[in-house]
């Protein structure tokens, strides 16, 4: 059951990909000539509720074939993650995967201040060449209108999207560690649905995890 919820996400997500993409902007930075592929966040990107390796930055490397470094750090409001980003930068990235504003959310951060927030980062991100792919928030009732502001982000900043990085995973038997992270085949979603998005841009990439 697990392995057709993770095809069938894929290609939703594939198919958001294309749907967005085909009236949205030109994606910034597509042939960036960086090196690291990074996955920056909160503690869904850290792998709270997996045990080691079984993280979706660690997962999604499996998929892609090539290193994926975890720059995620429990508990990140939007505006923690815009204090530490120095590091990300200077790791010269190809490709960075945002996925925040769950900690906003949580702590009733102003919905326009944490776009603003994740405003800067990406804008930072692709200042220093990093193609960004934007990972959206939606969990039911309690995303406080956060969910229309990833799309309009990603097509007002050139990012890729994920439009919902719980989807597939939220509520649903097996998939979660606790009320809030995913567990190990939650975050196997997560990652499928992220390489789905990724994968028309990795031929780009092509020798980015071989000289790491």
């Amino acid at each position: 059951m697990i392995k057709w919820i993770v095809v069938a996400l894929g290609l939703l997500s594939g198919a958001a990909w294309f749907f967005f993409h085909q009236s949205g902007p030109e994606i910034r930075n597509a042939d960036s000539a960086g090196e690291a592929i990074i996955c920056f966040g909160d503690s869904l990107t850290a792998g709270v509720g997996a045990p080691a390796g079984e993280d979706y930055p660690a997962q999604l490397s499996r998929l892609i074939g090539r290193p994926v470094v975890n720059a995620g750090a429990t508990g990140d409001t939007t505006a923690d993650a815009l204090s530490r980003l120095g590091p990300v930068l200077a790791a010269r990235p190809r490709m960075v995967i945002v996925i925040l504003g769950g900690n906003d959310i949580r702590q009733g951060v102003n919905r326009e201040e944490a776009f603003a927030n994740l405003a800067q980062i990406v804008a930072r991100i692709q200042a220093a060449g990093g193609m960004v792919v934007l990972g959206g928030i939606d969990i039911p009732l309690f995303s406080r209108g956060f969910e229309s502001g990833y799309p309009k982000l990603a097509r007002e900043s050139g990012s890729l999207l994920v439009p919902n990085v719980f989807a597939g995973i939220w509520g649903r038997e097996g998939m979660m560690a606790d009320q809030i992270h995913p567990n190990a085949a939650g975050y196997a979603v997560m990652a499928s649905q992220i390489q789905a998005v990724i994968k028309p841009y990795l031929p780009a990439l092509a020798g980015a995890g071989q000289n790491q």
